[in-house]
């Protein structure tokens, strides 16, 4: 068989070896069953939801005709680089790097710095509706997370709190 769509192709295998990957380590908690399911049940199955994804992608790049093979373009490395660095921001500024004397700034601080970062991986730059955005997200975690999952972590600077 001749693969059909080079994108469809590489996306089936990465779902399906995902999804694998994810069934695989949930085999390492308590499944259960459906009507008591263990902390594994749910992870279980979405890999293997994921992994069935996959393969019906893949199994698509194969049959399905495309006009010029949907050949894979260039990687996107400045979108890719400021999205994983909004990620990795994100963690610094909720919990702190202490070992470098970075304090935790908290979940308000970190959403904002998350989304203005985020939002450098576009090809616009719009500081007022980044700024809206932020700060609904702001609201809406802090209603979400701390409000009505009572999660506890920092919400704002420990320097400011003590």
């Amino acid at each position: 068989m001749r693969i059909k769509s080079q994108k469809d192709f590489a996306a089936g295998l990465m779902f399906t070896i995902v999804g694998i990957a994810f069934a695989w380590g949930a085999t390492n908690y308590t499944i259960g069953d459906a009507a008591r399911m263990g902390p594994g049940y749910f992870p279980l199955a979405l890999g293997i939801l994921l992994a069935i994804l996959g393969l019906v992608i893949t199994f698509g790049a194969l049959v399905v005709e495309t006009e010029d093979g949907d050949k894979i373009g260039k990687i996107a490395w400045k979108p890719m680089g400021f999205i994983i660095g909004a990620n990795v921001l994100f963690g610094i500024l909720l919990a702190g790097l202490p070992q470098f004397g970075i304090p935790a700034f908290g979940l308000i601080v970190a959403i904002y710095g998350l989304t203005f970062v985020a939002s450098l991986a576009g090809d616009e730059f719009r500081f007022k509706e980044v700024a809206i955005l932020a700060t609904a997200l702001a609201i809406l975690s802090y209603l979400a997370f701390v409000k009505l999952l009572s999660l506890q972590f920092p919400v704002w600077p420990s320097f400011i709190t003590g």
